[in-house]
C-alpha cells in the first residue's frame, strides 16, 4: 500500500506541475525553460527517495537476518 500512495502522489505531483506551467501566461520558450528545470528538479528528488528506499530495504534486510 505504501508504495502505491508514493505512486500516486508522485503522478499527481507531476500532473500538478504541468498543469501550473501550462496555465502560466508565459512564452513559449520561458515555459520550456521551467519545465526543463521542474524536470531537473523532480529528478533530483527522485534520485534522493529512491536513495532513501535503498537504505531501508538495507536496514529491513538486516534486521531480518538477525531474527532468523
Amino acid at each position: 500500500m505504501g508504495k502505491k500512495l508514493a505512486v500516486g502522489a508522485l503522478v499527481g505531483a507531476v500532473a500538478g506541475l504541468v498543469a501550473g506551467v501550462l496555465t502560466a501566461p508565459k512564452s513559449g520558450k520561458e515555459t520550456r525553460q521551467n519545465i526543463k528545470k521542474k524536470a531537473e528538479e523532480l529528478k533530483t528528488k527522485a534520485d534522493k527517495a529512491s536513495d532513501k528506499i535503498e537504505g531501508l530495504k538495507k536496514k529491513i534486510d538486516k534486521s531480518d537476518d538477525k531474527e532468523k
